[in-house]
């Protein structure tokens, strides 16, 4: 049975007593129809709506793609103290979406993110620690959040993880804590611990289960990292792999804005 799904909300206290049930109704209802309401709530304060709706105006869900509008959505809700808003806030200014990169407006917000025990805020401040770009350069920092959001099942920092015990940054290089990382993170979708995973499989001879990861690797990945891989495995002794190669390096070619 679907759960009824409200009218656009006119006043706070509609907010108030709009049930899970009906928010999730609202969320999977017609691209179109959800963002009318979800606007009108982030109207009125609601900083759920107010991420949802950066979100939909950075994606183009529903509405018009406004990365500038997004920004002024994630702000409200930042303001609020919402994480996912402190997050995306950052991304943004990360990122230049919406407005000039800043990139040390990006990590006070990613630091706020990642304060809360949000993943994404965690792995996004670590990321700028392992750059060391607009924040002093901490590896061993960088290791540590990667790890509180692996920890909640976060398939990127598990990647990242695998990266440090491949190379013996930080941690003394151990391939069978690599390839473990690297298994966790495909299996949990992402597309660079698939890619890392396939790596490591290959080098243990078991070319059948690479194969199927690369596979994997296209579904989700960007066309640039596709591009970046492609000619990578155009450089490999594995035919299957170069032949591979071509095709993810043409997909991202023509896949990229």
């Amino acid at each position: 049975m679907s759960t009824h799904i409200p009218l656009p909300p006119t006043r706070t206290e509609h907010l108030a007593t709009t049930t899970p049930e009906q928010w999730a109704a609202v969320l999977a209802s017609p691209p179109a129809r959800a963002a009318v309401w979800v606007t009108a709530a982030a109207r009125l304060g609601s900083a759920n709506a107010q991420a949802v709706l950066g979100q939909w105006l950075l994606d183009g869900h529903g509405l018009a793609r406004n990365p500038a509008e997004a920004l002024v959505w994630f702000l409200k809700a930042a303001a609020q103290g919402h994480a996912m808003g402190m997050n995306m806030a950052g991304r943004c200014l990360e990122n230049g979406w919406g407005a000039p990169i800043a990139l040390a407006r990006a990590v006070a917000w990613y630091q706020k993110a990642a304060a809360t025990g949000l993943p994404a805020g965690q792995y996004n401040l670590a990321n700028q620690l392992a750059v060391g770009k607009s924040i002093p350069l901490d590896h061993a920092a960088a290791l540590a959040l990667y790890k509180q959001a692996a920890d909640q099942g976060h398939a990127k920092s598990m990647t990242k993880i695998g990266r440090y015990y491949e190379d013996g940054v930080v941690v003394a290089q151990d391939l069978e804590a690599a390839f473990f990382c690297y298994e966790e993170a495909a299996r949990g979708g992402d597309f660079r611990g698939q890619f890392n995973y396939a790596g490591m499989l290959a080098a243990r001879g078991r070319l059948p289960e690479a194969l199927d990861w690369l596979s994997k690797v296209p579904l989700t990945a960007t066309p640039a990292y596709l591009q970046k891989i492609g000619a990578v495995l155009l450089q490999s002794s594995h035919p299957e792999f170069v032949q591979i190669g071509q095709q993810l390096r043409d997909q991202g070619a023509h896949t990229a804005p």
